[in-house]
């Protein structure tokens, strides 16, 4: 029995539609990948794309030649229109900010960063930042007219206030979430885009979570710097909590007679395992370390004492990180931060540590591994937040109903939170 028209015309809208959100989150793919991502078999692919790039909405931007294995016929590569639209990520450390600018395709155009002392004032950074994002402009002729969405990570924790609604964005709305001192709000009325802000950690673990040919949408993630901070993703989704501190496991305290933390408890997990409560646990063992790079060269002796304290250190983490597996069942374990590539040792302690921790009947546990962005790519992080939380690119035209019409909606714009004349 043929299916009518009219519900015809939907199915196949909302291929499309599932299509384009798979571009947007994941940039340019070949045929094959969409439809192992959308779910697709090939003959409808084929002709949803077909129809596609009758119109314009997606292009050929290349073929997958340089990473194909074997001698096959390369596959096209399909993207968005890479003109169609700009997105900005923006992460504030405690000392810089870095810029990175993307096309519709996920190519980087610019990027940058310039630093500031610690104690610089948000309204600094916000300076700051701006200036730089100006100069990169000036630098590579790069415009900003196309600018869709700008993601910005800060420093957490980073609760969100009372009703916030994260990572969804709504049409119409400019400012999700407030900003440590406005920084949002500069931003938005600056480029006259949508904004989202979130914890920087949180928005690392996103991008662990959906980068990638391995992208897996239930996660747990770990950054040991400085202090210890977390995210979880679960179903796709960045999972923020009530007041948005979900994901901070460390300040689980591990140690309930240990030393004191900076959030007013002792013994969380933040004072065994972070850079500064690694280097101090090296001090009270008899070894002297002042930095990751004293560290890193006792990792390289294989000192006893580097050994045990990263060794106990990851043990901790290992079993705060079997509690959150146990309940939330993650595909993927990441640790983050510079001291993981420099000590190895703590991926593998903490992945023999959960084997141990995880329900024994399990078939298998999560995949434990390191992370793939580093420290500094806090704004590729903000970068994915924003394709990931895009809102789909809704009322296709017609082929034949936009020929010699002016006013048809663009197709790379149309439905999205703001829609530029």
């Amino acid at each position: 029995m043929q299916m009518p028209s009219g519900v015809h015309a939907l199915v196949r809208r909302t291929h499309e539609e599932r299509v384009m959100r798979a571009l947007q989150e994941n940039g340019a793919m070949s045929r094959g990948e969409i439809a192992r991502v959308v779910g697709l078999s090939r003959t409808t692919l084929s002709e949803i794309t077909g129809n596609l790039l009758q119109r314009g909405a997606i292009v050929v931007v290349d073929t997958d030649a340089s990473r194909r294995e074997g001698s096959g016929r390369p596959a096209e590569r399909l993207a968005l229109d890479p003109a169609s639209a700009q997105f900005m990520g923006v992460d504030f450390g405690h000392r810089r900010v870095h810029v990175v600018v993307a096309d519709a395709s996920h190519e980087i155009m610019v990027s940058g960063s310039v630093r500031y002392e610690d104690t610089a004032t948000w309204k600094t950074r916000t300076e700051l930042a701006l200036e730089l994002v100006d100069r990169l402009s000036s630098e590579a002729g790069v415009h900003y007219g196309a600018l869709q969405g700008i993601g910005i990570g800060v420093p957490g924790p980073y609760p969100a206030p009372e009703g916030a609604a994260w990572p969804r964005a709504t049409a119409g709305t400019t400012v999700l979430r407030p900003a440590p001192e406005g920084v949002d709000v500069a931003f938005a009325e600056r480029f006259d885009a949508p904004v989202i802000v979130d914890n920087n950690t949180r928005l690392a673990a996103l991008a662990e979570a959906i980068s990638g040919a391995d992208s897996v949408a239930d996660l747990v993630y770990v950054r040991l710097s400085d202090g210890v901070g977390g995210g979880l993703v679960v179903g796709g989704q960045l999972v923020t909590g009530s007041s948005g501190l979900a994901g901070e496991l460390g300040h689980v305290t591990v140690e309930p007679a240990g030393r004191p933390c900076r959030c007013g408890k002792r013994g969380c997990l933040e004072t065994v395992a972070s850079v500064p409560g690694i280097l101090a646990a090296c001090w009270e063992f008899g070894l002297r370390l002042e930095n990751l790079d004293d560290l890193a060269a006792a990792v390289r002796r294989a000192h006893p004492v580097a050994d045990r304290v990263l060794r106990e250190a990851a043990g901790a983490l290992g079993r705060v990180v079997g509690a959150a597996t146990m309940m939330l069942n993650p595909a993927k374990v990441v640790i983050g931060g510079e001291i993981t590539r420099l000590a190895p040792v703590l991926v593998e302690q903490v992945a023999a540590t959960l084997a141990a921790e995880i329900f024994p009947t399990a078939s298998a546990g999560p995949v434990v591994a390191a992370a793939r962005l580093s420290d500094d790519d806090g704004a590729i992080g903000a970068l994915a937040a924003v394709f990931h939380s895009s809102p789909l690119l809704a009322r296709y035209p017609e082929t034949a109903e936009v020929k010699g019409r002016s006013d048809a909606p663009d197709s790379a714009t149309e439905g999205a939170a703001h829609v530029r004349p």
